[in-house]
């Protein structure tokens, strides 16, 4: 992808006096009385405020918290707590700038924060004299909020248009330099893992994935659709029997070009969903009308994991089985286990999936955790994310 990085215009003086507008993400958890709970958010934007003032520039950010209603606001809807919480990380005083769309004093070497985005009428429309307005405010255009680049609004993707110059703050780029290594040209074999309740929920997905993967490996909930696609019984777990015709047309399209969908051969099952629940190891043919499928079993976990081992891209998004009940933990670890000690370039994201890496520990084994959520996820549909788009275009300008 080709994009202009703010962290060579700040390398080659370009960001010197500048006025500096970055679009961060700083929707951190917030307790009842306000206070926040978890900063690794506004931790994670540091580095992009700090190349700004290292390079000299006038520093605005601005970042949604919450779902405000436009031009409606409300305490909780403030970003006031933010400012405090990131004062106290950059040791500074930072200056929090209410009703800012239309001017903000802000002199090279200063940081001031931008209330609530979202509060301002036309933000989530993407107005263009909104976007034109803050497009104004600034030199530079940073956007390195990976969390909104699936959202085309005034602060995300209207600003890029008009602003002079457009970049990817560090963030940004780090997320659009993976998803290239990863889906646009990556090293093959290429392994996506795609795991959870439902096929219909990532039904895209799969197939956007099924055109150009060499294996498929699908877990939880939709395993369970393509055993009985496969024509295996899968007792009363959880299945969409409505959708067999598409995954039936997932394995063909895959077969088609010489690559799998992995059908798991063994299984681990119980009477019920519970963390108590006796877990019995039991062949994928053997699996009985009150049986629950909680797990993939240690031969098809082996199976795998040898896959694994041996890719050159790995894609993971979900865990293969219900890893928060330990006896049905042993398939979503032995799959991070493997992903860790694979030379692939891998690539995770997804909240269930940041929780198994996290349990395991292989954080550092990983070869990029994206944080992005549902701008993941739209990537794996094989969708162009606007915030990508129009940072390429220009670029290319």
């Amino acid at each position: 992808m080709n994009f202009i990085r703010f962290s060579d215009l700040c390398a080659s003086g370009k960001a010197a006096g500048q006025r500096v507008f970055i679009r961060a993400d700083l929707n951190v958890p917030q307790d009842g009385s306000g206070a926040i709970t978890e900063d690794t958010r506004i931790r994670a934007s540091i580095p992009c405020l700090q190349m700004a003032l290292d390079a000299g520039a006038a520093v605005m950010v601005t970042s949604h918290l919450g779902r405000p209603v436009e031009g409606e606001f409300k305490p909780a809807d403030s970003l006031a707590p933010v400012a405090k919480r990131l004062g106290e990380l950059m040791k500074r005083e930072i200056a929090l700038i209410a009703q800012w769309v239309d001017g903000v004093d802000v002199q090279p070497g200063q940081l001031v924060l931008l209330e609530n985005c979202r509060l301002n009428p036309g933000e989530k429309k993407n107005n263009e004299a909104l976007a034109r307005k803050m497009a104004a405010l600034c030199d530079i255009f940073v956007h390195d909020a990976f969390g909104t680049a699936h959202r085309a609004e005034a602060s995300t993707y209207g600003i890029a248009q008009y602003a002079k110059v457009a970049s990817a703050g560090p963030l940004l780029a780090a997320e659009m330099d993976a998803i290239s290594t990863a889906l646009s040209k990556p090293r093959r074999p290429l392994v996506a893992i795609v795991a959870g309740s439902k096929v219909s929920t990532k039904l895209t997905i799969l197939k956007s994935l099924a055109s150009n993967v060499d294996q498929l490996i699908v877990g939880g909930g939709i395993a369970n659709t393509f055993m009985l696609a496969a024509g295996l019984k899968i007792g009363k777990s959880l299945a969409e029997a409505d959708l067999l015709p598409e995954a039936r047309a997932v394995i063909e399209a895959m077969k088609a070009r010489g690559a799998a969908v992995p059908i798991p051969t063994d299984v681990v099952t119980a009477k019920a969903f519970a963390a108590d629940a006796p877990a019995t190891v039991k062949a994928a043919t053997d699996v009985e009308d009150d049986d629950l499928i909680l797990d993939i079993g240690p031969e098809t976990t082996a199976r795998l994991a040898a896959q694994l081992k041996a890719a050159g891209t790995i894609v993971w998004n979900g865990p293969v089985g219900v890893f928060e009940f330990d006896a049905f933990s042993r398939g979503t670890e032995g799959i991070a286990r493997a992903i860790a000690e694979s030379s692939a370039f891998s690539i995770a994201g997804g909240g269930d999936t940041l929780a198994a890496i996290a349990k395991y520990g292989i954080e550092k084994q990983v070869g990029y955790i994206s944080t992005g959520g549902g701008a993941f996820l739209e990537v794996l549909e094989g969708k162009t994310l606007p915030a990508f788009e129009i940072l390429q275009k220009r670029a290319a300008g």
